[in-house]
């Protein structure tokens, strides 16, 4: 039984390693950088003038009045 902590430890240390290496990538890949695409794909097309009059005219903006 001699060394059998060490031993263990190892072991246990390499695996947690790994797990935490692999849920981090996966979380990299399957997550973030499609939000990250998403994010960038709607600023892209997004025109806050147009946003800005369509809420003026539902009557969103106290500040901007109707016309």
């Amino acid at each position: 039984m001699r060394g059998l902590l060490a031993r263990r430890m190892k072991f246990h240390l390499l695996g947690a390693f790994l797990v935490s290496t692999t849920c981090a990538a996966l979380y990299k890949f399957g997550v973030a950088e499609p939000r990250k695409r998403a994010y960038a794909e709607f600023y892209r097309k997004y025109d806050p003038m147009k946003d800005f009059e369509a809420m003026k005219a539902a009557g969103v903006l106290e500040s901007a009045p109707l016309k």
